[in-house]
């Protein structure tokens, strides 16, 4: 197969799942692919490393159908909906909206003490072990608040409307999700399953600086709330 064979497969492939990578990341990656490397493989590679990294540094920007559009967080604009191209974004902050703030608290504390909940009992957790409930599961079965940010770096909250599975306060900062038709109500956006896509992915530097931070802001807005 020849060079270019070999990046129109590699491309085609990214596009099928609504990532356009950059020329200048398409070039890097196969410039850095070892010869011989059966194409499947090659595929997965590229997938894995481009939902690995910053959506505002390895996706093309255009066209500027497949982007948020720039005043998508106008709370003047009741509703509308984001039709066209499907649009990836990665996400940025989740926020699990059926606990207190407080709740959330306790349970990093507990997490950070190796401990989770097992129905009403305390148990302390053992990596691998099924059936817990707590910080660390992808997916919740309560309503979540999740900060989004497209390829151009345009930011914008969404409401789960309907849950959607993997998403969670336990799930990978920098993971990416491709939006299609989805409605946007008051400058936020509404997701459901038929509206919302998870690829996965995650990038390191924002999910250690989330999770390192995330105790702290919910302790500061909890004294806000409480007037302390």
């Amino acid at each position: 197969m020849s060079n270019e064979d070999l990046r129109t497969a590699i491309k085609d492939h990214l596009n099928s799942k609504s990532l356009k990578p950059s020329a200048s990341w398409l070039d890097h990656f196969l410039a850095h692919t070892r010869p011989n490397t059966p194409l499947p493989a090659l595929k997965q590679t590229a997938l894995f490393r481009l939902l690995a990294s910053d959506l505002t540094i390895t996706l093309d920007p255009d066209p500027a159908s497949a982007l948020l559009p720039p005043n998508v967080h106008d709370a003047s604009i009741r509703e509308r909906r984001l039709t066209g191209t499907a649009i990836p974004v990665q996400v940025l902050e989740v926020e699990d909206l059926s606990r207190s703030r407080w709740a959330q608290v306790e349970a990093i504390e507990a997490a950070e003490r190796g401990e989770t909940t097992k129905g009403r009992e305390v148990v302390r957790v053992v990596p691998g072990e099924e059936g817990l409930s707590g910080e660390e599961g992808s997916g919740g079965k309560g309503q979540h608040k999740v900060l989004m940010q497209d390829a151009r770096g345009t930011r914008v909250y969404g409401f789960e409307l309907e849950p959607v599975a993997e998403i969670g306060v336990g799930m990978n900062i920098g993971a990416k999700l491709v939006l299609r038709e989805a409605l946007v109500a008051r400058g936020m956006v509404l997701m459901e399953p038929r509206t919302v896509t998870v690829l996965g992915g995650k990038v390191e530097g924002l999910h250690k600086r989330w999770r390192e931070g995330r105790k702290q802001a919910l302790k500061e807005a909890v004294g806000i709330e409480d007037g302390r």
